[in-house]
């Protein structure tokens, strides 16, 4: 003790130690810790083998949304009548004796085997996923269906995460009696079973993309915004929150520079799990007739018109089908990839 006593009698401050940190350096460590915490989410993202599955299958579906209607040579709104219900027919597997124009069309005394190629002499003309009761090519209409089904998930989502990002903050954080009010208006819209709100309006609105895309998006924020109220109730009374507070932070600093990047993980998980979702319903509408117009294509109009003629020419059903699963499977695993690697 008597050491520490004269070792502290003997120590005189100088003004070097009073000097406080730089800005600079702040920052400096500020951004090597959130890069370092964002760098580690990746990792542990694409370690997963699952989520780099669900990545390749989605990112492939985007790039044949792109470039797959040209591929075949054929127009998706084509149509030869002459060549309507054409089996596939595949260059290289055709003279393996496989995939090569025929099928078995289901008769009273049997199935028979059919080549409708052959029929018509058109011998050295193929069709990948054959053509539908209009002569059209199922090929470029499948990855056609894809590409408008796709833009109309990804905008309605986009905007559904907007809005519900953006109440659900306001309501999460000023709480109160603007909170009250806030939470029931969305549960009153919220009780409004989805589907019948998108029926009821899709048939007083002209149908196409811009109809489907509202339709999505009037009860499609419900949700974004309650994950994102709950998110927000999580975080902002944490240490941090206070702390900038106490500095004086004002509302929109402490909203989009402290609260929103600590819970936008959370909603993009949530995005990858609502765009399968308004695939489906997109899909959905579509199949019932009250989606897209007639002569234009996507997943639902396709799977509609496959599904009249599926115990005949089940190759008009299919291709479309794995499509929509395809997209429905590599969402959920990128979704469930994030969601492991943000814990």
């Amino acid at each position: 003790m008597k050491k520490v006593t004269e070792a502290a009698s003997v120590y005189v401050p100088t003004a070097e130690d009073f000097v406080p940190v730089s800005s600079e350096r702040k920052t400096d460590t500020s951004a090597e810790s959130v890069g370092g915490s964002r760098h580690d989410t990746v990792k542990k993202f694409f370690a997963q083998k699952s989520a780099v599955v669900g990545v390749v299958i989605l990112a492939l579906l985007v790039i044949m949304s792109i470039i797959g209607p040209y591929l075949s040579g054929y127009d998706y709104a084509d149509q030869e009548l002459d060549r309507s219900n054409l089996a596939p027919k595949v260059p290289v597997f055709s003279e393996m004796g496989f995939l090569n124009g025929s099928e078995l069309l289901p008769k009273t005394t049997g199935d028979t085997s059919h080549n409708r190629y052959e029929e018509l002499g058109i011998s050295d003309v193929y069709y990948i996923f054959g053509t539908d009761s209009l002569g059209r090519d199922m090929f470029s209409r499948c990855f056609m269906g894809l590409r408008i089904s796709l833009i109309i998930a990804v905008v309605s989502t986009l905007i559904n995460l907007f809005i519900g990002m953006n109440y659900g903050i306001i309501s999460g954080y000023f709480g109160g009696m603007a909170d009250v009010i806030m939470q029931r208006i969305a549960d009153v819209i919220g009780s409004i079973p989805t589907l019948v709100v998108v029926t009821l309006l899709m048939l007083v609105m002209e149908p196409g993309m811009g109809s489907i895309i509202l339709a999505l998006m009037l009860s499609g924020w419900i949700e974004m915004s309650q994950i994102a109220r709950a998110q927000v109730l999580n975080v902002k009374e944490m240490e941090y929150i206070q702390a900038a507070r106490t500095l004086g932070a004002g509302h929109s600093h402490i909203i989009f520079g402290e609260i929103l990047p600590n819970i936008i993980g959370k909603m993009i998980t949530q995005i990858m799990i609502s765009i399968p979702a308004a695939v489906f319903l997109e899909a959905f509408l579509s199949f019932v007739g009250l989606g897209m117009p007639p002569g234009s294509c996507s997943l639902g109009t396709l799977l509609s018109d496959g599904f009249k003629s599926v115990l005949i020419h089940p190759y008009q059903l299919i291709p479309s089908a794995i499509l929509m699963i395809l997209i429905i499977v590599g969402s959920h695993l990128v979704a469930n990839g994030l969601k492991k690697a943000a814990e």
